[in-house]
């Protein structure tokens, strides 16, 4: 189960007790209610008192108020007396042993209710540390810049995970607007102190620099300098000038952006590779920053592997270009909705790696 930030400062949570789930515990009522009726049909030698047993646990599935439970053990110890006292061929050893088996799972099921409800507070409080911690490391991303239409969705493959390697930027600066996108290979908490230390000199250089590649190698080298750290991060650096005019990229090691012009989409793909941040001084190179063409109407997205290496049942990858060509239209923030509902129907289950997702219009 997977959870969809927007950017926006809203989460999606899918919700706690899914429906087939409500028809088996409803189905679990009817088979008790069926029981006990057999048990008055059959006559006074046999009993089903046993499965009144179940009663008090179908009770306790989903809820968290321990006087439900609480209340189907004493209804059920009730017509186990009353079983008792009409089934007079059954053993009365018999009849005491339901009778205690229903008490004891009576006592058993509420103090699972105390235990989860207990568990649910704690994870309810982590949460709103990860959400203040989210907020902080991926600022809310203003839906129109200057003559930049934006939007971003985050895409937690854990429920709870809501704080992963996937980081992105959207800033104005004074050489327009800058985006940032990348991918930090690693889990963990380690996965997210290098997403913070990323975005921390992003935010900084963004500003201060005129010439991207400067940015991208002062990235590199805040990665470089990290104690005893082995993770390196795959990004791509965007600047778009506020005037009509190309659009400037640099890309250290990550999956090219998709440009989606006049309805046809068309990789932006750096003239030479480049390593991820961190790996510069290990493998030599440099970053080279080149211009493409962006024009009004077009549509660029920048994405993770997340989304890209998303597989079917078929080993098959997502055919994200393909599908871009397919659902882009003019409003970015539907065109990120449709593709992830595109995305997991493809999978047929939920993601297996977090995603980002940044997609940008150019208006008139």
């Amino acid at each position: 189960m997977s959870e969809v930030f927007n950017g926006g400062g809203s989460w999606r949570r899918p919700r706690l007790l899914p429906k087939w789930s409500r028809r088996l515990t409803a189905g679990g009522y009817l088979l008790v209610a069926a029981a006990v009726a057999v048990d008055f049909v059959t006559g006074t030698d046999t009993t089903f008192a046993p499965v009144l047993a179940a009663l008090p646990v179908l009770a306790g599935v989903g809820t968290r108020r321990v006087l439900l439970p609480l209340a189907a053990g004493v209804v059920a110890s009730v017509i186990v007396v009353l079983l008792a006292l009409y089934d007079v061929g059954v053993p009365s050893g018999v009849m005491a042993t339901a009778a205690v088996t229903v008490v004891m799972i009576t006592f058993f099921t509420c103090a699972n209710v105390v235990v989860v409800r207990a568990q649910e507070r704690e994870l309810a409080r982590v949460r709103t540390v990860a959400e203040a911690a989210q907020r902080a490391l991926l600022r809310l991303v203003p839906r129109r810049l200057g003559p930049l239409v934006v939007a971003v969705r985050y895409v937690a493959a854990e429920a709870e995970a809501r704080i992963g390697g996937d980081l992105y930027e959207v800033m104005r600066t004074p050489y327009g607007v800058r985006l940032l996108l990348g991918d930090v290979c690693g889990k963990g908490l380690a996965a997210v102190e290098t997403a913070a230390d990323v975005l921390g000199v992003f935010r900084e250089a963004a500003r201060a620099e005129p010439d991207l590649t400067e940015v991208a190698r002062r990235l590199d080298s805040a990665l470089a300098r990290r104690p005893a750290s082995e993770e390196f991060v795959t990004a791509v650096l965007i600047g778009i000038p506020d005037a009509p005019g190309p659009a400037i990229t640099v890309n250290c090691g990550h999956p090219p952006p998709l440009l989606c012009h006049e309805g046809r989409v068309g990789e932006v793909e750096p003239p030479v590779e480049a390593p991820p941040l961190g790996l510069l001084g290990l493998v030599g190179g440099d970053y080279r920053a080149w211009s493409f063409a962006f024009d009004h109407g077009d549509l660029l997205l920048l994405y993770t592997d997340g989304v890209s290496e998303a597989r079917d049942s078929g080993n098959r990858f997502y055919p994200l270009a393909q599908r871009l060509a397919v659902l882009a239209h003019g409003d970015p923030e539907a065109l990120l909705d449709e593709l992830l509902v595109d995305v997991r129907a493809f999978v047929g289950s939920g993601l297996t790696d977090d995603a980002a997702l940044l997609a940008v219009r150019r208006d008139r």
